[in-house]
């Protein structure tokens, strides 16, 4: 137990949708992300999708609804089976969790990331 610098984390990476585990919380993964541009449209089945943003601003586009801006210090939650996509016109920095073992690319054709630990 010890607090964790998240500013000193994002430090550690220059890479966008690669997201890296800083701790641990029940059987989640706590990770922090960089990302800039447009990740696919997916969803994930069994469980819904966190997202707080630290610096920036991400657009979170909801299959069939309006876009939603989500600013830094706000978080936006995607339910279990929704069909979303994060995207981001500059660099955005968003603290995630997801259950240990979740691919973060969902049910797209995309390969998950690795989530390795800093």
């Amino acid at each position: 137990m010890k607090p964790i610098n998240i500013s000193e984390k994002l430090a550690l990476f220059s890479s966008h949708w690669d997201p890296h585990v800083v701790s641990d919380y029940n059987d989640n993964d706590v990770m922090v992300v960089k990302f800039k541009g447009e990740y696919p449209f997916h969803k994930h089945e069994t469980t819904d999708d966190f997202f707080y943003v630290l610096e920036g601003e991400m657009i979170m586009d909801i299959e069939g609804k309006p876009s939603q801006v989500v600013k830094a210090g706000e978080l936006f939650v995607v339910p279990k089976g929704v069909v979303h996509r994060p995207r981001a016109e500059t660099e955005v920095k968003v603290l995630l969790i997801e259950p240990k073992g979740e691919p973060n690319s969902g049910d797209s054709d995309r390969e998950p990331a690795p989530k390795p630990r800093i």
